[in-house]
């Protein structure tokens, strides 16, 4: 039996999709954040607003520039908005996605030294891209399962 004056842990009575939308949240607001931070972003004089001139790499890895840490900043933040509610957590992992599978195609057919690559990705944030994509569909899908049953 837990104390009583023990902390409410604040995941008790949130339904699954709405801590898994969250998370995913959080996880893209660090990733947007982190590529503005020097040291964990190597070359980071060299980070451009936009294109493929961009030579910064978020944990020497995987390429950015400012407008690709935004676009992962905003859609963190729509995410931890849309997670309220069961039906906005679904429609956030969904939504997002498919706009990762979309980027991961969009990385796969670019020439990744022509202008057509503006968030300046390489191939590791392509891949990334996919696994992400791939997870948030499988999870927007499955664990809102058991809410739409009730």
């Amino acid at each position: 039996m837990a104390h009583s004056r023990a902390r409410r842990n604040p995941a008790d009575g949130r339904a699954p999709v709405r801590r898994v939308a969250s998370a995913f949240a959080v996880l893209l607001l660090l990733l947007g954040v982190l590529g503005f931070v020097p040291g964990i972003t190597s070359s980071y004089a060299d980070l451009r607003f936009a294109g493929p001139g961009s030579g910064a790499r978020l944990l020497g890895l995987f390429q950015v520039s400012a407008l690709h840490n935004l676009v992962h900043l905003v859609l963190g933040a729509v995410g931890l908005t849309l997670a309220r509610t069961v039906a906005g957590a679904r429609a956030f992992l969904l939504g997002g996605g498919a706009v990762y599978l979309v980027l991961w195609l969009h990385g796969l057919a670019v020439d990744r030294r022509s202008d057509a690559n503006v968030l300046a990705v390489n191939p590791a944030g392509t891949w990334l891209h996919l696994l992400l994509g791939a997870a948030m569909l499988a999870l927007g899908l499955f664990a809102g399962r058991r809410e739409r049953r009730r």
